[in-house]
């Protein structure tokens, strides 16, 4: 703003970077009247050319720079391409009516890019001004103008004459019986006389309205001089206007005094702006009898709230004084480098209205004024605002002007461009800073990406980073750059870790502690590690980690999908700071583990363990049934539903196979409960098919070879002791036991109880087989049914089952509170079973009358009982 470009000083040129754009974004073009004068504002351009042309009595005249001085009209263009035009209300091309309303036309033209056409854009703004004072003066930056009123036209016999007719040749045109402009006299201070004519071709504005006389001329026109008021410079034009009307003479005087800009009339320092115009302005005033009735303060020609005020303004003596912060709003920095120093420069346009009296008339006194500061080093400045142990490094470089981009960052080893720096994952922003109209950069870098270089000292590693900034001046296509450098300490801390395998049964999970001062906790699944939990979890701590070995149907262990001969599970484990719950570690690991859940017996009985999955969280599984809604679970918690049924029961269907038959049913919510739940719940969802087949001719190929007997087969005679147990388990995981102490033990009616019989000191050839089991009150038989006896050594010799306590219901006079439970033992050589109860037969119902026989030297029998048990 305020800087001439030669010829085409008002032709914005910037070249045009998006060669994919078909359509030219709008311009956004706003005009207000400010006082006797006109404003503008056009922008952006978008780098294009922007030619104004002035439209009078349907004409177009292309408006160049002489020609816009001569007819008081300025153009100003900023940096971002924003193009503001003032226009005098009494320029050349204006229409008026009766000096009270002034309507000036302009026509817009963007040219100069070849991927559109030229847009024409027209302004046309009516102004109203009335409050004309006896003598106004307008300074710009590129005319002077002064206006005087003058006598009515009945006093002169004059018409209205203007400065339109400047672009008609200059032809005198006829006027009725009326005065003319025929002679302007100069002062410079010397005389000097000059033929209207010759006055408009020399580019001076010479002219008169209905009411008014104008004189307009460039700063730099001969016809002007330099006089020094109060120590400022100031530019002066000072003209005699004649008017004739053949033998009489008319003439009317006027003058302009305008500041220069240098060292007297404006200081710097480098965050202050300071501006003095004298109060006294000699060559405008001509007595002392003057008063100073109003001063007003503005930016780009319009005047400002006081309360708003980015600038101060005060007087004394001698000066009215204007100061302006470096960065105020309304201007603008500019980029420059030297030697690939960064400088800037600031320029803004403030305004000074002066209104005052002298002998009874009014003087009105407007000068826009373009300050521009000499450069200023700016040393760039690198913000670190790093966290180490957030491990990012972030910094902040400022601050630029608008006209800096950022195009590249350089590493040690490679330069990047913008655009794969943030591919490779960096943060890179432009932003405004706080209370300036200048802008800093931001950048964040992670500690893990390859340009951070690592070196690592005792117990810490320090963190370092190069980097060369490239950053190029846009309008001037001026390259520079600014290398930086980041350090960050961290201490040498490897955080606890959490990793594990599975075999055919278990978990197995391996918790490394890292290095030390870190504090964590545990949670196995939703339960946080306690020492009871790890206890039952086989915990093993060697100092530098310890290790879970977590059953694959444990409590914390969640069901994920199941199959007719497996069951995928998955734990969970996540290591948390104690203090601010916030992971460190998490881990989490799912395998197949091959336990069939239906069992099918050859005596038709068939068991099945229905398991309730985590995609389905509010199952209740005691709610499952087989087909036959009567059949319920014989046992269930949250997690399982455990059934036992015959091939004949329960709504047990049967298809006859090829060479097998086959027993299906279903596990399923009962259709009422269905009906009850909500639109689309998981209980709704759940369907497990029970199988079983039983082959129906089945026919082994045995071969042999015979060779002949060494020796006759004979039998050893040996005696032993075999030593058999029967207890009674806390629950139904036969983990603890109750103890001879403990009795007589308390349960309550239809309480479960979980007995298991062992046979102690024995070897695998021989097995445990129960029969005849009854209590010591009505010697009725017990249902008893296997239970998994995989986490034992020899499963053979182990039985266990279930008893529901329960009440009698005759004599109940001579019951007792205590229950015995008995049962028969029968021991069995493994190798060679006979029939009955050792070959898996049912038992003999003549041995409970006595007749049964069975070899003692095939097996042995004994006879266990439990108890006391009180039933309340």
């Amino acid at each position: 703003m305020g800087h001439s470009l030669g010829l085409g000083w008002f032709i914005l040129l910037i070249v045009v970077m998006n060669t994919e754009a078909q359509k030219r974004p709008p311009l956004n073009i706003t005009a207000q009247c400010l006082g006797n004068v006109m404003r503008v504002d056009v922008g952006p351009l978008g780098g294009n050319l922007m030619k104004i042309t002035a439209i009078m009595n349907n004409t177009a005249i292309p408006l160049t720079p002489s020609l816009a001085s001569q007819c008081g009209i300025s153009v100003k263009i900023d940096l971002l391409g924003n193009a503001l035009i003032y226009a005098s209300l009494q320029n050349c091309f204006v229409h008026n009516v009766d000096d009270k309303e002034f309507t000036t036309a302009l026509h817009l033209r963007l040219h100069g890019n070849q991927l559109f056409e030229d847009e024409v854009y027209q302004v046309v703004k009516t102004c109203r001004y009335t409050p004309w004072a006896f003598r106004e003066i307008i300074c710009d930056h590129n005319y002077m103008e002064v206006s005087v009123k003058r006598a009515a036209a009945d006093d002169y016999g004059l018409p209205a004459y203007s400065d339109h007719d400047l672009v008609f040749a200059l032809q005198k045109r006829p006027i009725d019986a009326g005065y003319i402009i025929t002679t302007v006299v100069f002062f410079t201070p010397e005389e000097r006389i000059m033929k209207a004519t010759e006055a408009h071709q020399r580019g001076y504005g010479v002219g008169n309205t209905p009411t008014r006389v104008i004189l307009r001329s460039s700063k730099s026109a001969l016809a002007t001089y330099t006089q020094t008021v109060a120590g400022v410079p100031m530019k002066v034009f000072k003209t005699s206007t004649i008017f004739e009307k053949q033998w009489l003479t008319a003439r009317v005087d006027a003058v302009a005094a305008c500041p220069v800009l240098d060292g007297h009339s404006v200081s710097f320092t480098p965050t202050m702006i300071t501006w003095r115009l004298p109060q006294r302005i000699d060559p405008l005033m001509s007595s002392g009898r003057v008063q100073l009735l109003e001063v007003y303060l503005g930016i780009n020609g319009q005047r400002l709230d006081p309360t708003q005020m980015p600038a101060k303004l005060s007087a004394d003596d001698s000066y009215i004084i204007v100061q302006i912060p470096v960065g105020a709003d309304g201007g603008y920095f500019k980029s420059h480098i030297q030697g690939n120093r960064y400088l800037l420069s600031y320029t803004i346009e403030p305004m000074l209205e002066l209104f005052w009296t002298e002998d009874g008339e009014d003087t009105r006194y407007k000068v826009l004024f373009p300050i521009t500061t000499p450069l200023l080093s700016l040393n760039l400045q690198v913000f670190d605002e790093t966290v180490p142990k957030q491990q990012v490094f972030k910094l902040v470089l400022g601050h630029f002007a608008p006209d800096v981009a950022l195009m590249n960052i350089s590493f040690p080893s490679e330069v990047l461009t913008i655009a794969q720096c943030h591919a490779r994952g960096f943060n890179i922003r432009e932003q405004l800073s706080p209370n300036s109209s200048l802008k800093v950069f931001t950048l964040e870098v992670p500690f893990k990406d390859p340009a951070v270089l690592q070196s690592r000292g005792m117990g810490f590693i320090v963190y370092s980073l190069h980097l060369t900034f490239g950053f190029l001046v846009l309008n001037e296509f001026a390259p520079f750059s600014h290398m930086t450098y980041l350090e960050a300490t961290l201490e040498d801390r490897v955080p606890p870790s959490v990793s594990g395998s599975c075999d055919y049964q278990n978990f197995y999970v391996l918790v490394k502690h890292g290095t030390s001062h870190f504090n964590f906790q545990t949670m196995v699944g939703k339960r946080l590690l306690t020492p009871g939990l790890a206890q039952q979890y086989g915990y093993m701590e060697n100092g530098t980690h310890f290790n879970l070995v977590v059953p694959f149907a444990a409590p914390d262990v969640e069901f994920e999908a199941i199959t007719p001969t497996s069951i995928r599970t998955r734990i969970d484990v996540i290591l948390k700071d104690p203090e601010s719950n916030v992971p460190i570690s998490d881990f989490s690991m799912a395998c197949n583990f091959f336990s069939p859940l239906t069992e099918c017996y050859p005596n038709g009985t068939i068991t099945t363990l229905a398991v309730k999955l985590e995609s389905v969280p509010s199952l209740n599984p005691s709610e499952l049934t087989l087909l036959d809604p009567t059949c319920g679970p014989v046992y269930s918690d949250d997690r399982y539903a455990y059934f036992v049924f015959t091939a004949s029961s329960c709504g047990t269907t049967r298809r006859f196979l090829p060479n097998a038959m086959l027993y299906e049913n279903d596990i399923s919510v009962p259709h009422d409960l269905e009906t009850q739940s909500t639109s689309d719940s998981e209980e709704a969802e759940f369907a497990l098919k029970v199988s079983c087949y039983y082959d129906l001719n089945t026919t082994h190929a045995v071969s042999f070879h015979t060779r002949p007997r060494r020796s006759e087969p004979y039998a050893e005679n040996a005696k032993g002791q075999l030593q058999v147990a029967m207890r009674l388990s806390l629950d139904d995981s036969f983990r603890e036991f109750y103890r001879l102490e403990d009795s007589p033990i308390m349960k309550y009616l239809q309480q479960p109880l979980y007995f298991e019989v062992e046979l102690m000191s024995a070897t695998n050839q021989v097995s445990l087989e129960l029969e005849n089991c009854w209590d010591g009150v009505g010697g009725q038989n017990l249902i008893s049914f296997n239970i998994s006896l995989k986490l034992v050594q020899y499963p053979s010799h182990f039985k266990r089952f279930e008893v529901q306590m329960f009440a009698f219901t005759e004599n109940e006079e001579d019951l007792s509170p205590q229950v015995f439970v008995h049962c028969d033992v029968v021991i069995c050589d493994s190798r060679n079973p006979l029939g009955g109860i050792c070959n898996g037969q049912c038992s003999d119902p003549e041995y409970r009358k006595g007749k049964r026989h069975i070899s003692e030297e095939q097996s042995s029998k004994s006879f266990v009982t439990f108890g006391p048990v009180i039933m309340s």
